[in-house]
């Protein structure tokens, strides 16, 4: 029997610093609210089985009307507070699967995730319970102390800027997670932080993600997102003759 494949669309936050007056998820972009473009592109993968969505609590009703056209979609659920919470309701969820299921998790606030990105963390967990998908870094970046003062200036060539879907066999997430949820002190931003700490001999393979890949945090994220859904992405040239 062939391993099942789940993409959580995680759609939990609210998105304060968009400053609008409803989650960030449900702004249109291109004509299309922003997580009905990221549902689409895992319902279109001929990789991905089904779709789960975390809303936002207080929106699960919006969010199951704009997902009830897409056939893959199994089921909404509400999420929490933060991106952690969200994914342990996630994972809540997904209780009855296996743990060799492989289970992407993609935030909603990225709307224009392709397939191919997909497709590569898909063909890796061929070989890694664990993948993150990242684009080099065109910045230099610097630690910096309390005092405001750099502490540190890692090599450029070493850096890459995370971003989603992050993918994972479902068994080694939960762990990760069980692990998590018993830390007083647990800080985290995205899930792959979370099998790097407390399950750190699991490697975590990275792929090649997308400029295109945007996440809409800031207003003026809604501007390029507005331009990228009416900008078809860049394809090969045609061979020459």
């Amino acid at each position: 029997m062939a391993e099942q494949t789940i993409a959580v669309v995680l759609a939990g936050g609210i998105g304060q610093r968009v400053g609008a007056p409803a989650p960030k998820q449900l702004i249109e972009v291109g004509g299309r609210p922003i997580l009905a473009h990221a549902i689409a592109a895992f319902d279109a993968h001929p990789g991905v089985d089904t779709v789960l969505v975390v809303m936002a609590a207080g929106h699960l009703r919006t969010a199951a009307a704009l997902a009830a056209p897409f056939g893959k979609v199994g089921g909404v659920v509400e999420g929490g507070d933060t991106r952690t919470a969200s994914t342990v309701a996630a994972l809540r969820a997904l209780e009855g699967h296996p743990d060799t299921a492989r289970v992407l998790f993609h935030d909603a606030a990225r709307p224009f995730v392709d397939a191919a990105v997909i497709g590569r963390v898909l063909d890796a967990l061929e070989g890694y319970d664990a993948v993150a998908v990242g684009v080099p870094s065109s910045d230099t970046i610097v630690a910096v102390d309390e005092d405001g003062l750099v502490a540190g200036m890692p090599p450029r060539a070493s850096l890459c800027r995370f971003q989603t879907p992050q993918g994972f066999r479902l068994g080694t997430v939960r762990a990760a997670y069980a692990l998590a949820l018993a830390d007083p002190e647990l800080r985290a931003t995205d899930d792959c932080g979370i099998v790097h700490r407390y399950l750190p001999d699991v490697p975590i393979r990275v792929v090649e993600g997308s400029e295109r890949n945007l996440k809409v945090t800031h207003p003026l994220d809604i501007v390029l997102a507005e331009h990228l859904a009416r900008t078809p992405a860049a394809t090969d040239p045609p061979e020459a003759t």
